[in-house]
């Protein structure tokens, strides 16, 4: 890489670990709305998520910005006892212009925390509580 490269960190992913750990990528809420950006919110508390409810934690919540134009995800910011872990599969599909209905129609495996991302997604154009756990 050329030193004089300008390199783009908009999908860079970061990581507090605090407990519950708290991560994100992209825009936040506040970041949008100083930008101008019209976005969208959908806001999944870890109390619909299977995986919390097993490992009885379920402090914390998944939020994601879409660009309700594009389908396109802006932004995501995760508290979760593992949101570390979730927090690259959004910086793809940041990076990568992946739909949020794209990541919606994704199998997530069930009893997973990935699932979230699916159900959080999911949460643009579906009241989660009213699913089963195998409607998804």
């Amino acid at each position: 890489m050329n030193r004089h490269e300008v390199r783009d960190y908009s999908a860079l992913p970061w990581v507090v670990f605090t407990d519950p750990q708290v991560a994100g990528v992209g825009l936040s809420e506040r970041e949008a709305q100083a930008a101008g950006v019209d976005y969208e919110t959908s806001v999944l508390p870890l109390s619909e998520v299977p995986r919390a409810l097993v490992g009885r934690d379920t402090r914390g919540f998944i939020k994601l910005l879409r660009d309700p134009a594009t389908d396109r995800l802006l932004g995501a910011r995760i508290v979760a006892p593992e949101g570390g872990e979730l927090v690259m599969e959004l910086s793809l599909a940041l990076r990568y212009e992946i739909p949020v209905s794209e990541l919606a129609r994704r199998f997530h495996p069930y009893l997973t925390w990935s699932e979230a991302v699916k159900l959080a997604a999911l949460g643009f154009t579906k009241d989660v509580r009213q699913l089963s756990c195998c409607a998804v």
